[in-house]
């Protein structure tokens, strides 16, 4: 049985229709797929993401038992900031794709994918064995919000005592969100996975309804709306991020995913995938992640074959209709000599091949 949000009842009020999505059940949409990602592009959305994971590391070697456990860095990692980075295994395969925050000198907090979090929960715990460092899955007990938007600044500047204006693009802070019910200490951070500005707020679950009705309310005078996850996938495909599952898996590398730039080789000591990394790293991947524009109206899909001719080059990952941009768009991964942007390769679509020219990622990049 799929586990609710603890804002199921919230969601349910608001007309939502759910999805199981990595055994739990989530909004997938309000009213409108289409108005919910235009709502985003033009002024906000508020998203529950409270199925991702959260784990926080602590003591006086948390840095060094991370080095040890990620292919990044995050001793190195200032204050305040944030992260995007891989947790592989020791073949060099893709585990999951996370954040790190850095909370303080010796205490951090890593959030994973849903479909992952227990994974990546106990692997840490594993990997952190001999250093001085606690590792707590502290994924039930923390709920997490986010809103996405060229808005979002204003929405949440509102409810929120933190300076936004200094709280840079991945980074992070505690902050005191005013509700109804009064002022909840929340962790504020600046990423998202929109391809927007926006913020999310992490806090713990029992003040998740407060603060969920407190930035609704905040959103509705700059015409923000709740959204789900089927417009957040399509806005995520535009800002060419990957999703694991579809672009990443444990069969994907980093360098072949396009993800070699988080990866330190030269951090010391030992760490899981050190080996397989540096050997991959030695040459150059059969295939890798490359972007596809579509030059008709139908668009190529997860799992179609991607074609130079006659000849199977590739498979798509992800890929829809953008409704941002007008035309398909699509991820997949296709023979490195055909990846070079302007190459024609066509997506085979339930039988009929559709011509798509490969493009560099992202499709969409927001104005400054």
């Amino acid at each position: 049985m799929s586990r609710p949000s603890p804002l199921h009842e919230a969601h349910a009020a608001l007309g939502a229709a759910f999805t199981d999505f990595a055994g739990w059940s989530m909004p997938v949409r309000y009213a409108s797929d289409l108005a919910e990602h235009r709502a985003v592009r033009a002024t906000a959305g508020l998203f529950d993401l409270s199925h991702m994971g959260e784990v926080r590391v602590s003591g006086a070697q948390a840095g060094e038992a991370l080095d040890a456990a990620l292919v990044g860095r995050p001793s190195a990692m200032p204050l305040g900031r944030a992260a995007y980075g891989l947790i592989v295994d020791e073949d060099g395969g893709i585990l999951d794709d996370l954040v790190t925050y850095r909370l303080g000198e010796h205490e951090f907090l890593v959030v994973a994918n849903a479909s992952n979090a227990g994974l990546v929960a106990r692997e840490l715990a594993a990997r952190a064995a001999g250093f001085d460092a606690v590792v707590a899955d502290e994924s039930p007990a923390t709920a997490l919000l986010a809103v996405q938007g060229p808005t979002a600044a204003l929405i949440v500047g509102e409810l929120v005592d933190a300076d936004l204006a200094a709280l840079g693009y991945y980074r992070c802070t505690p902050a005191a969100l005013r509700t109804a019910a009064g002022a909840v200490r929340v962790l504020l951070a600046r990423t998202g996975y929109t391809g927007e500005d926006g913020f999310e707020v992490l806090l713990p679950v029992e003040h998740a309804g407060a603060a969920w009705e407190a930035l609704l309310n905040a959103g509705r005078v700059h015409d923000a709306v709740p959204c789900g996850l089927a417009c957040r996938d399509i806005l995520r495909l535009e800002a060419g991020m990957p999703l694991y599952g579809h672009e990443l898996s444990r069969e994907v590398d980093p360098y072949t995913a396009g993800l070699g730039r988080v990866v330190k080789l030269d951090k010391p000591g030992a760490w899981t995938g050190r080996e397989a990394l540096e050997r991959l790293a030695r040459r150059a991947p059969e295939r890798v992640l490359v972007g596809l524009r579509g030059t008709g109206r139908r668009a190529g899909r997860e799992g179609y074959a991607v074609l130079h001719g006659d000849r199977r080059v590739g498979v798509v990952t992800s890929g829809a209709l953008s409704p941002t941009l007008g035309h398909p768009v699509a991820m997949a991964y296709v023979e490195a000599a055909l990846a070079q942007p302007g190459t024609a390769l066509a997506v085979d679509v339930r039988g009929r091949p559709e011509a798509v020219e490969v493009v560099e990622l992202p499709f969409y990049r927001r104005a400054r």
